[in-house]
């Protein structure tokens, strides 16, 4: 084996030294002066904005924000995705998308049996759980938000300003503040892709809760570009909705993203502290004080 297979993360040998490497501090590809950060952001949400008519199975919003370091991603996560693409499919031009899985619609209409299914199941998230990204997420529950008689509020403008300002926040304690950061969000159609552009130029023009500028700028992929990032996003934002929906059921998912969270004390305290901070919840229950 060559000394380049060693750097490669193995298909399925879910080893945490695999994956979970101290690479924030290495430089992406040289010493060069660069006005980019050396993060990338990918964004996905769960359920719809709609508050007219609320789906009573599923009556929230999620937005979640994978953020992930460029030499990491590009180096260790987008080759495992690839590798389990051409374990299961052989090939890799199939989009690993969280509905499709769940319902095995398309090309995930593979699985022979359900031990094979959880087989699936079970290295997808180890991928996810050995890889290093920060979580950033908020859910919107349009229940609460419609009894405040907020009609005309959208739930997908008020998640985004939350996450937008904790990705600051992050970004600064990795003193990437000042450099500017790709925002990556899928298109959803001409006139919603219109008007969150036109929303995260307002926040970005300093109309936050932060009352700066953020350095940030946002890309719309088309959904035939099979992003790992995009894929990922997709995979995570469920879970963490099911968590608010359904906190007493079993949610092993959930449980792995958990260790993800931009949280209170970084590395050393992942796992706590997130709520409120990595992963907020709007509107706030009587019961809870804003952090």
């Amino acid at each position: 084996m060559s000394d380049q297979d060693d750097k490669q993360l193995p298909l399925f040998q879910a080893e945490q030294d695999n994956l979970v490497q101290e690479v924030h501090d290495e430089p992406i590809l040289s010493e060069k002066e660069t006005p980019f950060s050396k993060y990338i952001v990918y964004v996905d949400e769960s359920g719809d904005h709609s508050l007219k008519s609320i789906d009573s199975q599923y009556p929230i919003f999620v937005l979640a924000f994978c953020v992930f370091h460029k030499r990491h991603y590009s180096e260790k996560i987008v080759p495992a995705l690839e590798k389990f693409k051409f374990n299961y499919f052989g090939h890799d031009q199939v989009v690993l998308h969280e509905h499709e899985i769940r319902k095995e619609k398309g090309m995930f209409n593979i699985f022979r049996s359900r031990e094979q299914k959880n087989q699936f199941l079970g290295e997808l998230t180890n991928i996810i759980k050995y890889s290093n990204f920060i979580l950033i997420s908020c859910t919107i529950d349009k229940r609460a938000l419609k009894k405040q008689n907020n009609l005309s509020s959208n739930p997908y403008h008020i998640a985004l300003g939350f996450c937008m300002e904790t990705l600051y926040e992050f970004l600064k304690e990795e003193s990437q503040h000042d450099k500017k950061s790709h925002v990556i969000v899928e298109c959803r159609g001409k006139k919603e892709d219109r008007e969150l552009e036109l929303e995260f130029r307002r926040i970005c023009d300093g109309q936050n809760q932060l009352g700066i500028p953020l350095p940030f700028e946002v890309l719309f992929s088309d959904k035939k570009v099979m992003s790992s990032g995009l894929q990922l996003a997709d995979l995570v934002a469920r879970p963490i909705g099911l968590n608010l929906l359904r906190p007493e059921q079993e949610n092993q998912a959930f449980n792995v993203l958990k260790e993800k969270f931009y949280c209170i004390g970084g590395r050393k305290k992942v796992g706590k502290d997130y709520k409120g901070l990595g992963m907020k919840v709007f509107p706030l229950a009587e019961s809870e004080k804003p952090r």
